[in-house]
């Protein structure tokens, strides 16, 4: 029996040493080189923490020319994610597709797609995607809920914006620029008792008998979270690329 076994054992590393598969593990070499790597789409994504990005990072591979570049290298790294592809060869559009998935820390994660140059070293191109934890979660669905109608400028089959018919426009949630600057009292305050509170518009609604005070510091930390450029807590000193 043990004869037998070991027998089956041997055919079966056989037949798969000469199936054809590559090794996933193996590194790739590229075929061919570009000059530059661009997004295509996929970037700055917000999605809960460890889930997958809701649609998947493309990138571009292209010559001095500005055309794109077929078998060139491309490698995905970011600390606390996962690729669906870590790297692959460009296809006949020059461009290859992963699916990052996100870890299981809120906050910003920092995507590096790379291509190799023909005589050495890599250009690369940076990517942002943003994980929401559980405060930043709500905040996402009570905007949706209360805020987004008015706040964002772009409609959905689902919802026609308000956006276009107010004056002085409201700020978008990501606008970093000008909400960065606000205080988290200033925005609570704002929240709870309207635009007049602070001198603002008086098209900005009061929400403090609508909305909960986790509610309304949910909506808050759901600012935070997407906003461009990155908010940066008051007092935290911050590492530079």
């Amino acid at each position: 029996m043990r004869t037998a076994w070991v027998s089956s054992l041997g055919l079966a590393l056989v037949l798969t040493a000469c199936s054809g598969k590559p090794d996933s593990k193996q590194a790739l070499a590229s075929k061919a080189y570009g000059t530059q790597i661009v997004e295509v789409s996929g970037g700055k994504q917000v999605t809960e923490v460890g889930s997958d990005t809701p649609q998947p990072v493309v990138v571009q591979v292209n010559g001095a020319d500005g055309n794109p570049i077929t078998g060139a290298l491309v490698s995905f790294q970011a600390e606390g994610v996962q690729f669906s592809l870590p790297q692959a060869l460009t296809d006949a559009s020059g461009q290859v597709t992963t699916s990052p998935q996100l870890g299981s820390s809120s906050g910003v994660y920092q995507i590096v797609a790379e291509t190799p140059k023909a005589r050495g070293g890599a250009t690369a191109l940076n990517l942002q995607e943003i994980a929401l934890g559980y405060e930043q979660k709500l905040g996402r669905a009570v905007n949706e809920k209360y805020c987004v109608r008015c706040h964002d400028s772009e409609s959905t089959p689902e919802r026609v914006s308000n956006f276009d018919n107010l004056s002085p426009a409201p700020h978008q949630f990501s606008d970093g620029a000008a909400l960065n600057g606000i205080s988290e009292a200033d925005l609570i305050n704002i929240t709870t008792h309207g635009g007049p509170a602070l001198g603002k518009s008086a098209q900005m609604p009061a929400y403090g008998a609508t909305l909960t005070p986790a509610e309304i510091r949910a909506v808050i930390a759901y600012m935070r979270a997407v906003a461009d450029p990155p908010y940066q807590t008051p007092g935290v000193k911050y590492g530079k690329d």
